[in-house]
């Protein structure tokens, strides 16, 4: 299942395209029937509560965030070859698992509104990786991602947003965007695309019967300090690669089971 990780190398091209678009793929880290055989197990786990007792305002954490930190299945996704050693070739050989969350959206789900990931994260500096792997079938119907191609070079300010039709309760103001440059990210299960922290993008209500599940991989550099407080009570990063020389946050090993 695992292969060597030079095959996961980017080329001079691919660095050079997601300095210019702001993102990169589809890749493949597992086929659709090595996730198939997954996919029970990765539903049981959304149903329980997390295993490290995270909490957010005295609340358990629903079982969608950080299962990294709980889960060994989880973290084998997260840590694959194909994802970890591709986003080394963009933000260097030291990498920090700081966050993932599972996208579940049923059918009727609301839309996600436009925006760019910095302007929800405690993070400083603002640099992040994100690997968004389909666990589910991902189609325009089930309400794949959609992205904007060199997006990420537009500094656009976050407003509130309409929770009527939002799941979010702020996204960005895209007037003067031109949205008809939308990229839609169909993916099979197992495959992935990588995009970065200001690349802009968002998903439509599910129109479809079929659920849509992701899983989006958070990763930075050592030097970025995750202000821990803001997330979960209980939140630890994990060294994913490399070294780290800093020393800024809190760590943890991966879970052995």
């Amino acid at each position: 299942m695992t292969t060597a990780a030079a095959t996961h190398e980017l080329t001079r091209e691919e660095i050079q395209r997601f300095e210019n678009e702001g993102y990169l793929g589809p890749y493949t880290a597992f086929s659709p029937e090595e996730m198939e055989a997954m996919r029970p197990e990765i539903d049981r786990i959304l149903q329980e509560p997390h295993r490290t007792c995270l909490k957010f305002n005295g609340k358990p954490v629903e079982g969608h965030q950080g299962r990294h930190l709980d889960r060994r299945l989880v973290w084998e996704l997260c840590s694959h070859p194909a994802i970890v050693e591709r986003m080394a070739g963009i933000k260097g050989p030291d990498l920090v698992l700081w966050r993932s969350n599972f996208f579940v959206k049923q059918p009727g789900d609301k839309a996600i509104p436009w925006h760019q990931d910095r302007a929800y994260w405690p993070i400083k500096p603002e640099i992040n990786i994100t690997a968004w792997m389909a666990i589910d079938d991902v189609t325009v119907e089930n309400s794949c991602v959609q992205i904007i191609p060199g997006s990420h070079k537009l500094p656009l300010e976050h407003v509130p947003t309409d929770k009527e039709i939002n799941t979010f309760d702020k996204g960005a103001n895209v007037q003067g965007v031109d949205l008809s440059k939308r990229v839609h990210m169909v993916l099979k299960p197992g495959q992935f695309f990588l995009f970065d922290e200001t690349t802009l993008h968002h998903s439509e209500p599910n129109r479809s019967n079929k659920r849509r599940c992701g899983l989006a991989v958070r990763v930075t550099v050592p030097k970025v300090k995750v202000n821990h407080a803001e997330l979960y009570h209980g939140h630890k990063c994990v060294l994913l690669r490399g070294e780290d020389r800093y020393g800024l946050n809190e760590m943890a090993q991966p879970p052995l089971e």
